[in-house]
């Protein structure tokens, strides 16, 4: 399945239906009065977070959504049936914008979390609303309003809990396949990583975290260089960075220290917040080194870089070191995990009455869970 983390949707909610003029005529029952019903609300538009996917494309074969036209009023008082609500599903972890006004409308990460994006029209008031002692026979109802239409741009963040970096050909790959059961592309060339990948890492039968494996980064990567760039925004959601450094880089004139270098410039350029997240340094692939130069070139590449942070020498390729890894990330996921977000509904978009006074249901950002 191809993998597409932004798309562009237009959203029309149904337009409420009219009221009825109608009168009451019966045989034997003169002077029946007023009986117009109102009509019914528009449907709503909704998206909702579902865990069973984890791409856009669908977005690009059909791009307009619309929900039902309330029913129009009938006589004898009866109500026109409401609209149907339209309810689009998207991936855990998208983020929701006005195309027009860039505005930031939700965010789904939960599954079947719901986010109102565009509000039903009112229905319509029917005659018999409008009658009173002094307007016995009125000939007055009203008409539906229109319902609320936008222009969406939808972005994909994935989440996981721990996401990889690294030039490519670092190894980042063959650590995700040491570790899960997910099965990325591996192969003795850069680039083999060409989309971001999740792998679940069970620590044992009672506790496990998600792991990312984003695009190789190279030089120039902030200004649109390679892959890295179009996938970064993937990291922003990881509680933990793993910064993947290839003891013996498959570009001989680069060394471990100025590929390390290399990668964390790109990262500051891009975003300075991202460059501020929790980051541990994993030097790969040491099986390529004799076995009693592996603690002595690693503490080299340690002082070089002035590196201060958590270090750890693994082989992704032979698992070692990697068990040691897994479980220290566990027990810092444990540790650092946010306090559960209040399920609170969010504020309303806006508040809207009628030319009769009566409240219109809320524009955007409703939510419902």
């Amino acid at each position: 399945m191809k993998f597409v983390d932004e798309a562009r949707i237009r959203v029309e909610a149904g337009n409420g239906g009219n009221g009825k003029v109608s009168f009451r005529r019966e045989k034997y029952i003169p002077y029946g009065g007023p009986d117009g019903g109102d009509g019914g609300d528009g449907g709503q538009v909704y998206l909702q977070a579902n865990s069973g996917m984890n791409t856009l494309v669908d977005m690009c074969y059909q791009r307009h959504f619309r929900a039902e036209h309330g029913q129009g009023g009938m006589a004898r008082n009866c109500t026109g049936k409401g609209g149907g609500d339209c309810v689009v599903q998207v991936p855990i972890g998208t983020l929701v914008y006005d195309e027009d006004t860039d505005e930031l409308m939700g965010d789904r990460v939960k599954h079947q979390q719901k986010l109102r994006v565009a509000s039903g029209g009112f229905h319509g008031l029917g005659n018999t609303r409008f009658k009173s002692s002094p307007n016995r026979a009125p000939r007055k109802a009203t008409e539906g309003t229109p319902g609320e239409q936008r222009n969406l741009r939808l972005e994909l963040k994935v989440l996981a809990d721990v996401g990889t970096l690294g030039l490519p050909n670092a190894g980042k790959s063959s650590l995700i396949r040491a570790i899960s059961s997910a099965e990325p592309k591996i192969a003795d060339y850069p680039f083999t990583t060409l989309i971001p990948s999740l792998g679940v890492v069970r620590v044992d039968s009672m506790r496990s975290f998600v792991i990312a494996d984003i695009p190789g980064i190279i030089e120039g990567a902030a200004e649109g260089a390679g892959l890295g760039n179009l996938f970064l925004r993937h990291l922003s959601r990881n509680n933990l960075l793993l910064h993947v450094v290839d003891v013996e880089p498959y570009d001989p004139t680069q060394d471990p220290v100025s590929a390390a270098r290399t990668v964390w410039a790109e990262i500051e350029k891009w975003d300075t917040e991202l460059a501020n997240k929790p980051r541990w340094l994993v030097l790969n692939k040491i099986d390529r080194l004799a076995e009693d130069e592996v603690d002595d070139y690693c503490k080299m590449i340690v002082d070089e870089m002035g590196w201060d942070g958590p270090v750890y020498a693994i082989s992704a390729l032979k698992r070692q070191g990697t068990a040691k890894l897994m479980q220290d990330i566990m027990d810092y996921i444990e540790a650092n995990r946010p306090p559960e977000e209040s399920d609170a509904d969010e504020e309303p978009v806006s508040d809207q009455t009628n030319d009769d006074g009566q409240e219109l249901p809320e524009l955007g950002g409703e939510e419902e869970k």
